[in-house]
C-alpha cells in the first residue's frame, strides 16, 4: 500500500539504507523518512533532465511556470523544485531555470488569493508569484473572439465585463459535469496565456500518476480522447508552449505521505478548499465524470497501485498524428480536431448520422467533447 505507515513492525529496517528504522511502506518496500523523501525527489527530478544548468549561455536562463492550486500535488512540486534550484545553486553557482508561480482565483470562492500567496512566498520566497481571476481568460485573449462567441446573448451586450461573461457562460451550462469541464478548460487557457506573457517556455503541472490516470478515463468518457497525447505526455503542446508532468511517476497517496512527514510550514500550505483538492459531491445529481474517476482511482491505488501506473504508461505511448498541429482548432479547448470533425455529429456517432458527416455542418467550431458540455450553444446559429 503506497504511503502506508508501518504497524506492528517498529524494528523493521529501511530496505534501502539498511540502517534506520522504516516508517512507512511504499509499494511493498519499507522505507525510513530520509529514503522516502529521496524516493519522491528522485522520481520528480529525473523528469527534469532538460532543465540542467546551461553553462554555455548563462544569461539566457529559462523561465518555467508552476500553476499552484494549493493542493497536495502542486504544493509538493513547488517545494521539490525549490530544493532542486538550491542544490544547483550550491553546486554550480547558478540555476537551470527560474520559477514563476500562478494561482487562479475560482469564481465561486472568496477572495483569498493574497493570504494563500503570502504563505507560499513565506515558504519559498525566491520565486515570482501572481494570481489571476478566472474571468481574465476573456481579457487576456483579446484577438481571439472564439471563446466570447460561446457566451449566450453576448452579441446583444458587447460591453459586458469579463466577470459577467464568465457568469453568463457558466449559468448556461445544464449539468455539473459540463460546468466542471468548461471551468477546467478555461483555467488551462488562462494559465497558458499568462505563461506566454511572462516569457515562460514551459509549464510544469503538478499532476500525479493518479491524477493523470483520472484524466485519461475522464477525457475519454467526455469525448475528448483525441487530445490525450497532449494532455498526459511531456513535450510540446498545441498552445505553442511545452507541458511537463514531473510528478507523473508518483502516486497521490505518496504525495500525501510526503506532505505529512515534511516540515509543518509545507503542510500548512495545503488548502483543503482549493480547486485541486475539492471533495467529490455525495449527491449523484452533482457528481461529475471527473468526480467518479477521482473516486475510482484513489480507491484502486490503495491496494493496486500498479493498475494506476499502467494506465498512465499506456496512455504515454500515444503519439500525435503527423500534421495534427495544422488541423482546425476547437473554439473552446483549442485542441486540434482531426479532419475538422466538429460537433455532436462530426464523428458519425449518432444512429441517424451513419458515416455521412458532410450533411451535418456545425455552426461553431467546437469539438465533440466541448459540444457535449455546451450542446445548446454549439447548435445555435451565429446570432440569427
Amino acid at each position: 500500500m503506497p504511503g502506508k505507515h508501518v504497524a506492528g513492525a517498529p524494528d523493521e529496517p529501511c530496505r534501502r539504507c539498511k540502517d534506520k528504522i522504516s516508517v512507512l511502506v511504499v509499494r511493498s518496500e519499507p522505507l525510513c523518512h530520509e529514503c522516502f523523501a529521496r524516493y519522491v525527489h528522485t522520481k520528480c527530478i529525473k523528469r527534469l533532465e532538460s532543465f540542467r544548468v546551461n553553462f554555455g549561455a548563462p544569461e539566457q536562463q529559462r523561465r518555467i511556470l508552476v500553476p499552484l492550486s494549493f493542493g497536495v500535488s502542486s504544493v509538493t512540486l513547488l517545494h521539490i523544485l525549490d530544493l532542486h534550484l538550491k542544490t544547483q545553486k550550491s553546486k554550480t553557482g547558478r540555476t537551470g531555470f527560474a520559477i514563476s508561480v500562478l494561482y487562479i482565483e475560482e469564481p465561486d470562492q472568496p477572495l483569498e488569493a493574497e493570504e494563500l500567496l503570502h504563505k507560499a512566498r513565506k515558504q519559498d520566497p525566491d520565486h515570482q508569484y501572481a494570481s489571476l481571476p478566472l474571468h481574465d481568460v476573456f481579457r487576456l485573449i483579446p484577438d481571439d473572439a472564439s471563446i466570447r462567441n460561446l457566451v449566450p446573448q453576448l452579441e446583444h451586450t458587447n460591453d459586458s465585463s469579463p466577470q459577467e461573461q464568465l457568469a453568463r457562460l457558466i449559468d448556461s451550462l445544464t449539468s455539473a459535469t459540463a460546468r466542471a469541464d468548461v471551468l477546467t478548460t478555461l483555467r488551462t487557457r488562462l494559465i497558458v496565456e499568462h505563461a506566454k506573457l511572462a516569457g515562460c517556455d514551459s509549464i510544469l503541472w503538478g499532476d500525479s500518476t493518479t491524477r493523470l490516470a483520472q484524466r485519461t478515463l475522464a477525457e475519454t468518457a467526455k469525448g475528448r480522447g483525441f487530445s490525450l497525447p497532449w494532455q498526459v505526455s511531456d513535450g510540446e503542446s498545441p498552445f505553442g508552449i511545452n507541458f511537463h508532468y514531473p510528478l507523473r511517476d508518483v502516486l497521490k497517496k505518496e504525495l500525501i505521505s510526503y506532505i505529512s512527514m515534511s516540515e509543518p510550514g509545507l503542510a500548512a500550505l495545503v488548502h483543503e478548499t482549493s480547486s485541486g483538492v475539492t471533495q467529490a459531491s455525495t449527491s449523484s445529481k452533482n457528481t461529475t465524470i471527473d468526480d467518479l474517476m477521482k473516486q475510482y482511482f484513489e480507491s484502486v491505488e490503495e491496494n493496486f497501485p500498479s493498475i494506476v501506473a499502467n494506465v498512465v504508461r499506456t496512455t504515454s505511448k500515444f503519439e500525435v498524428r503527423p500534421g495534427a498541429a495544422s488541423d482546425p482548432r476547437c473554439s473552446l479547448c483549442s485542441m486540434p480536431v482531426p479532419g475538422g470533425r466538429f460537433g455532436i455529429h462530426g464523428w458519425g456517432g449518432d444512429q441517424e448520422d451513419g458515416d455521412n458527416i458532410s450533411s451535418v455542418k456545425p455552426t461553431r467550431n467546437i469539438c465533440y467533447g466541448c459540444t457535449r458540455s455546451i450542446p445548446k450553444l454549439a447548435t445555435n446559429t451565429n446570432g440569427n
